[in-house]
């Protein structure tokens, strides 16, 4: 058996956004025996200058595994951690086999809201039947950059809600009862529904209606409106912004930053939306808003072309 650490990182691209990851990574981005063409993984050996968003999982601490058998290869997972989840693009029946001699990892869909663990999970892939790719430490904490929920289909207007959920939980914080949230661009009421059921009092916003069920929910009260020309002041103190709008990214950092400079929020979960967008305009809004202290900018796994960017207080 052979170890060797690799240099650089592993990026898992976002399935449908490959071409976004490449523009990110730029010229630099190696073709190396790490990457299978026209697999799902791009490799550089050196970290790129700027940030990186269009992924589903950064592997960060990369290492090259060469093996003669499958007790072999889990072996070899088991003595540098306990946990571990792979990501497979080939050789998924020898790798189901490796998966079967680590520790179990849960796979059913979790309920909301759930507490990370904060336990390190490891990820792992085969490049061929005797060699795999594996980190022991990446930048999604769920196995292989993916999130499943157990849905509720009858009450959310829409099914916005989960990739709420999804950024409450990779926060480790959500809204509790009594807390004060304003939900920008909130029409048709899937994120206004999901902070209303954890009992917090929402502001929701939009020149659009909510639908009838979720205005009606204890803690719901709407403002037909335009979120954008809304003042800080005179929507008062909040303990968290939300907004789902669709608008020009720089209309949205524009806000954001006004809010910012109020004081008045402690807590922000806003998405980028790419849609009939220069893709250059899209990434320079999430370069600017990811420069704000404190701040993160991610594709969940249950974005399509956005991004969500998120800033907690401690």
């Amino acid at each position: 058996m052979m170890i060797e650490p690799l240099p650089g990182r592993l990026y898992r691209a976002a399935p449908g956004f490959e071409d976004h990851l490449e523009y990110e990574l730029g010229p630099g981005r190696e073709d190396s025996g790490y990457c299978v063409p026209g697999g799902p993984f791009f490799y550089t050996a050196e970290i790129p200058a700027g940030p990186v968003f269009w992924y589903r999982n950064i592997w960060l601490s990369p290492i090259k595994i060469e093996f003669d058998s499958i007790t072999e290869a889990a072996g070899a997972l088991r003595n540098i951690q306990r946990n571990w989840s792979s990501d497979l693009f080939t050789q998924f029946r020898r790798g189901a086999l490796i998966q079967e001699k680590l520790p179990a990892l849960s796979c059913k869909r979790r309920p909301f809201p759930w507490l990370l663990p904060e336990s390190p999970l490891g990820i792992w892939t085969l490049l061929d039947a005797h060699r795999m790719i594996a980190s022991a430490s990446s930048a999604s904490p769920f196995p292989g950059g993916i999130i499943e929920f157990e849905e509720d289909r009858l009450g959310p207007p829409s099914r916005a809600y989960l990739k709420l959920w999804e950024a409450l939980v990779r926060c480790r914080k959500w809204p509790q009862p009594g807390e004060r949230c304003l939900d920008a661009g909130a029409s048709p009421g899937g994120w206004t529904w999901a902070l209303a059921k954890l009992g917090a009092l929402v502001s929701s916003v939009d020149r659009a209606a909510l639908e009838n069920g979720v205005e009606k929910m204890p803690g719901v009260s709407f403002i037909k409106h335009d979120a954008f020309t809304l003042r800080p002041e005179e929507m008062g103190p909040v303990d968290w912004l939300f907004c789902d709008v669709i608008c020009y990214p720089s209309r949205l950092c524009e806000w954001i930053e006004k809010w910012l400079a109020s004081g008045l929020c402690r807590n922000y979960i806003c998405t980028i939306k790419m849609q009939g967008q220069a893709m250059e305009e899209g990434f320079a809004a999430a370069r600017r808003l990811v420069e704000i202290p404190g701040s993160s900018v991610v594709h969940l796994y249950h974005n399509k072309h956005e991004l969500t960017w998120m800033r907690i207080s401690p």
